[in-house]
């Protein structure tokens, strides 16, 4: 009797001791993890409504975490919040074209992980996902001061607040200001005025320009009468004087 308790309380506490260890191991298994997603990233934080509505209409956004879930080369965001949208001028984004909205996004978007402190050793231009470095193709330009990072587009600059993500392949930075590349929003170049209808009527037509034009102030050249008149008088003082000596 005691031989079968004993047996009993043995194969309870085995059975106890399995469980505690299976319990154990489970706990401490790490939480399989998802893939990177950037609009899940931008919701949680918050204030990025309009940066996420036009990542979602523009495919930028899927554009973004295939890159992200397919390669190691990593990238770089940077992030306007609903403010920095809202200090466009009235329909900004609205006049843009399909193409132009992609490009805007893209614009954002470094094909790149550059981390705060690589911002003060990078080359300038930077090259963006809409375009090349070269001039006048979307290029970015970062200046740095201690721990800021200024972004420079040719047309508006904004400053990194503060870093919203980061994990060595992804960087989502939040700026103040949406970054405007200069070949969407480049002010167009003046065209030539024409010349004032005040100029146009003072200018003198060749007939006015002419010596003979009463227009003309200059003094008149009459020497060529008074010689005339001196020859006629002389001509009158001679048939006078052989008129008499006839007489």
């Amino acid at each position: 009797m005691k031989h079968h308790i004993f047996s009993s309380l043995s194969l309870l506490l085995l059975i106890l001791q399995f469980f505690t260890l299976t319990q154990a191991q489970t706990a401490t298994a790490p939480a399989p993890s998802g893939p990177t997603n950037i609009t899940k990233i931008l919701e949680k934080a918050g204030q990025f409504t309009t940066l996420i509505r036009l990542m979602k209409v523009t495919q930028v956004g899927d554009q973004i975490n295939t890159q992200l879930n397919n390669s190691n080369q990593g990238m770089t965001v940077f992030a306007p919040t609903d403010n920095a949208f809202s200090n466009l001028k009235s329909g900004t984004i609205n006049s843009l074209s399909a193409q132009q909205q992609v490009q805007l996004v893209q614009f954002h978007v470094l094909p790149n992980f550059i981390s705060m402190t690589q911002f003060q050793t990078v080359s300038n231009p930077l090259r963006t996902q809409a375009g090349d470095a070269s001039p006048g193709d979307f290029p970015l330009n970062v200046t740095t001061s201690g721990n800021q990072v200024n972004v420079s587009t040719g047309v508006d600059d904004a400053t990194v607040a503060n870093t919203i993500y980061t994990d060595g392949q992804l960087a989502v930075y939040q700026v103040d200001k949406v970054l405007q590349p200069l070949s969407i929003f480049a002010a167009p170049a003046p065209a030539m005025a024409p010349a004032p209808a005040s100029l146009k009527s003072k200018r003198k037509s060749p007939a006015a320009l002419s010596p003979s034009s009463g227009n003309d102030d200059s003094p008149v050249d009459d020497s060529g009468a008074e010689s005339i008149a001196m020859h006629a008088m002389a001509v009158l003082v001679i048939g006078v004087s052989l008129f008499v000596f006839w007489l």
